[in-house]
């Protein structure tokens, strides 16, 4: 029996004759869980929204750094960032830890037909890998004519002109539309063959840059602000920035708060950006079904992190915050759960061993995260006790940090210590507890009701990931 959900069929049953699945791998850039599929009641995003009712959305999901490069190479190598020493957005981890064999590298030695369309590693040409392909990388590197279209932006002469663009333009006007496009000829290209086809889409990364006709699904006067916009008081100065990646934006001032017609505007102009993506997808999507491979094909929705759009101040990422870490993630897969919901906490570093292990694949030794396989199928079972993230100040920094920020988040709290990056000893600390403070606007490790608290979370942080992991049965 199938379920037809915008034009994606999920089989109920076993995949088809038992043939190897398909892994469709779709990335977005900066999307945080603002979705409808998430109870968000002012994004408009349908066709996200129906392929979460034909898998598994995971409602507690978590990137382990805030930043690009960082959180997808330890997602591709299945290794934290501790490990594979990327921290920043230049070193490549075949310089670190050379001889790892990536996600898509791996199925590519188990068969599969591999191929990169759009930003799947970090965005410029230094940063792509060769050996994780089948064939070259298409559209893998944004130019300046993917993000604007409009003359005045274009000829700017810094990389980054407007931080919003609109523009009455069909969808291939951006780098995302033609995206979608290259995906749809990929796809009927490569349709008879075992494929992992990992797709990237660049929005709602700044700039927010789309159509027009996705600017005009919102009411600029009806989106409302965030409550909480200033910075708490009694956190250290590192845990937050001062709104950097922002700022260089041609329209941006150098003060902060922004005004509010301003922020309006930025906020319109990312919720457009989702839209204008969750469309491209729609696209794809309907294609798979189209050509029939939808029902032996895993399909797998993520983002590289979240984002702050003005809460406590913070524009973008790049912190140790929830709205930072978290990400939406929904798999498809045959024959596993649909329409369901988890509130387990899973991270993105467990996507190598879960993909491996859903597709009949050996989980290869090493790998730092946790097949989360079996909670497709039972999806509130008791799992991991702890996710991890972490994030490096100064932020870009040379050589090596000068203080690295390790955080852990528990079923209810978010614990943060800042540590001295050579001596790893503790500067300060951070807790904050989301039963009564869900917005982590209250510090509350300088209580002293909350001692036995601290050394529990202190004794949790330090004994890791792997103490985390669910008990599994043999």
């Amino acid at each position: 029996m199938l379920m037809a959900i915008s034009g994606c069929r999920i089989n109920k049953g076993l995949s088809d004759n038992k043939k190897q699945p398909n892994i469709l791998f779709i990335a977005i850039d900066d999307l945080r869980p603002q979705l409808g599929c998430y109870g968000d009641k002012i994004v408009q995003s349908p066709n996200i929204d129906k392929l979460a009712g034909a898998g598994v959305l995971f409602n507690r999901a978590y990137c382990q750094q805030a930043v690009c490069s960082p959180s997808r190479t330890s997602l591709m190598t299945g290794r934290r960032p501790n490990t594979s020493k990327v921290w920043d957005l230049k070193t490549h981890f075949r310089n670190t830890i050379p001889d790892v064999v990536t996600l898509p590298q791996y199925f590519k030695n188990n068969g599969y037909y591999t191929q990169c369309i759009g930003k799947i590693y970090h965005d410029p040409a230094s940063a792509q890998d060769s050996l994780s392909w089948s064939a070259p990388e298409i559209m893998a590197v944004t130019k300046r004519e993917g993000k604007y279209v409009l003359p005045a932006n274009l000829q700017k002469k810094t990389s980054k002109a407007a931080a919003t663009e609109q523009a009455d333009v069909p969808d291939d006007a951006y780098i995302d539309g033609q995206v979608a496009d290259q995906t749809l000829e990929m796809l009927r290209k490569i349709k008879d063959k075992p494929f992992f086809l990992a797709v990237g889409f660049r929005r709602p990364h700044l700039p927010f840059s789309a159509p027009k006709k996705y600017w005009d699904l919102y009411d600029r006067k009806n989106i409302p602000l965030p409550v909480q916009r200033t910075i708490p008081s009694n956190i250290p100065a590192y845990a937050v920035h001062k709104n950097e990646e922002l700022k260089g934006y041609s329209d941006i001032g150098p003060d902060t708060p922004f005004a509010d017609s301003k922020q309006r505007e930025l906020l319109h102009g990312y919720y457009a950006a989702i839209s204008y993506t969750d469309a491209q997808i729609g696209k794809v999507l309907e294609e798979l079904d189209r050509l029939d491979l939808a029902r032996n094909t895993i399909i797998v929705l993520w983002s590289d992190h979240g984002f702050h759009l003005g809460e406590k101040g913070l524009w973008t990422k790049t912190t140790n915050y929830e709205l930072d870490t978290r990400v939406p993630l929904i798999i498809a897969a045959p024959g596993k759960g649909h329409g369901i919901r988890s509130d387990e906490l899973v991270e993105l570093v467990d996507l190598y061993p879960t993909l491996a292990e859903l597709s009949g694949l050996i989980v290869p030794e090493g790998l730092e995260g946790t097949s989360f396989a079996p909670l497709l199928t039972r999806p509130d079972q008791s799992w991991k006790s702890a996710v991890f993230s972490q994030f490096p100040r100064p932020w870009q920094y040379k050589g090596e940090p000068e203080i690295m920020g390790y955080a852990i988040r528990t079923d209810r709290y978010r614990y943060v210590e800042w540590r001295n990056f050579k001596t790893n000893e503790v500067k300060s600390i951070e807790l904050y507890d989301h039963q009564s403070d869900p917005g982590e606007v209250n510090n509350i490790a300088g209580i002293s009701a909350n001692i036995a608290l601290i050394r529990e979370l202190q004794q949790q942080l330090q004994d890791g990931w792997e103490k985390a992991r669910p008990a599994m049965k043999e």
